[in-house]
């Protein structure tokens, strides 16, 4: 599908989506977030909760993963309107980026300005352990490609967008100042399936990656172009190959995601609070 098909396709799923939600609640949207591996458990927090599965909008892929649930939760937290998309679908599935970055176009065609991405990754740096949390400074998109290629369709952004602040300074300010013990860091975003190796995890390093993942570069780079607002929150779920004596494992992941769960939970609820009270102009 041309990037010009790619509109059609995402104005369809808008109209489903205000069709679903309503005028009250499709207004009252103010973040947008991306649930990863073994994260989903947070649409438990959401108030007046209204679900919609991937499968009931037009145009949206189906995720394929463990660990990724594959619906549109939309709710309240501490008052603000948040819609989390519960799962993702990855190019190592056999998607193109357009299908990878398809519903946050989708909810940022809706009217919502900012976004919370969220993944597990592999630790890098030496300071780093399963369970730590890293806020995204910026990312090194290493899969080759990019949800910008092909013709240009205005709707999307400028043909070159600037890419100098990708992660939004304001919300990783408050994203830190919930207290949590985040770590600022750089994200290197692989195309997978299979782990890095040990000589690829080398590289990194010294490219000054401090985590690896095989998601989120992609929405990040469609949301910036759109103008909108973008934090990513990394959860460190395994050391990376050469690093951990251990073999790496999905399972690992996933479980590693539900053992955290409650400390994420409690620190996107309270960047939640903080980034309503922003608007109204204190942090």
């Amino acid at each position: 599908m041309s990037q010009l098909g790619e509109l059609e396709s995402i104005d369809r799923a808008v109209a489903v989506l205000r069709e679903r939600l309503g005028p009250a609640r499709v207004a009252g949207l103010r973040l947008g977030m991306v649930l990863g591996s073994g994260l989903k458990g947070f649409v438990r927090v959401l108030q007046e909760p209204l679900e919609i599965p991937f499968r009931e909008v037009p145009g949206w892929p189906q995720p394929l993963v463990e660990g990724h649930g594959a619906s549109l939760v939309v709710g309240t937290v501490s008052g603000l309107g948040v819609a989390c998309l519960s799962g993702r679908v990855h190019l190592y599935e056999g998607w193109r980026p357009n299908d990878v970055v398809r519903a946050v176009r989708t909810l940022r065609r809706l009217g919502i300005g900012s976004f919370l991405l969220t993944n597990a990754a592999g630790g890098i740096a030496d300071d780093m352990a399963p369970g730590d949390l890293m806020v995204l400074r910026d990312h090194l998109n290493l899969t080759g490609q990019s949800p910008l290629i092909g013709p240009h369709e205005p709707a999307f952004g400028p043909r070159f967008p600037d890419q100098t602040r990708v992660y939004s300074p304001r919300l990783q300010q408050l994203l830190l100042a919930t207290g949590a013990r985040l770590r600022p860091g750089v994200y290197a975003g692989l195309l997978g399936p299979s782990y890095e190796t040990p000589a690829e995890i080398r590289m990194l390093r010294t490219l000054g990656a401090d985590a690896v993942g095989m998601s989120t570069v992609h929405e990040a780079i469609a949301l910036n172009a759109m103008g909108a607002e973008v934090a990513g929150l990394s959860l460190v779920t395994n050391l990376a190959a050469g690093i951990s004596p251990q073999p790496l494992a999905h399972d690992e992941v996933v479980a590693a995601g539900v053992q955290a769960g409650a400390a994420l939970i409690a620190l996107v609820q309270d960047f939640c609070k903080r980034l309503g009270a922003s608007r109204s102009g204190s942090v």
